[in-house]
């Protein structure tokens, strides 16, 4: 599961990194702002979920248990609060790797 979870938070980095037009063109903002947001982004291991954060703000949760009746260890959740999962539909899966991510957080199934 650590090898999943540090590829999502990898994803996320590199959609940050993707954006363009935020530093205008200045090589030495760029950097700064993708090193900040890089330390930012962090995660906490819970029992039932594990809480992806960024900055000040949760990103989403990931399922860290086999005994959910809805959900299969590795789902993708967005939040519903700071401590807490929407529990609607897993927006993909890190342990198989069928997700799609931004920066900003998961994105919907296809």
């Amino acid at each position: 599961m650590n090898d999943s979870i540090e590829n999502l938070l990898d994803d996320i980095k590199a959609s940050y990194a993707e954006l363009k037009n935020w530093s205008n063109g200045d090589p030495d903002i760029r950097s700064n702002m993708i090193t900040k947001f890089n330390e930012g982004l962090k995660f906490k291991v819970g029992k039932k979920y594990i809480k992806i954060t960024s900055g000040g703000s949760v990103w989403g949760f990931v399922v860290n248990t086999e005994n959910d009746s809805k959900f299969k260890i590795g789902d993708i959740l967005k939040p519903a609060s700071w401590a807490s999962p929407t529990r609607n539909s897993a927006r993909g899966n890190i342990v198989n790797g069928d997700y799609s991510v931004s920066w900003t957080g998961p994105h919907y199934l296809r």
